[in-house]
């Protein structure tokens, strides 16, 4: 936390009320890759161009910006 300068918080297993955006994001998954499945046959340009329909998804959380803006204004503030 110090050498990031961000909060950080650990949920209690098995309370997945708790992580919410965590399991929404798995949820969101799923409709790519099914669970069980081998991660580590997808082709790997699938594999980006489904992370990058994700990352670019409007998020309620972070106030309907992009996980991709906010990385970046993020970064932003902290680096420069």
């Amino acid at each position: 936390e110090a050498a990031l300068g961000c909060k950080t918080y650990f949920c209690d297993p098995y309370c997945a009320w708790q992580k919410g955006t965590n399991e929404n994001t798995n949820g969101l998954l799923r409709e790519f890759y099914p669970k069980g499945m081998n991660l580590s046959e997808v082709d790997p340009e699938e594999l980006k161009r489904n992370l990058n329909l994700l990352n670019n998804r409007p998020r309620k959380c972070i106030k309907y910006k992009t996980s991709k803006e906010e990385l970046l204004v993020t970064h932003r503030r902290c680096c420069t």
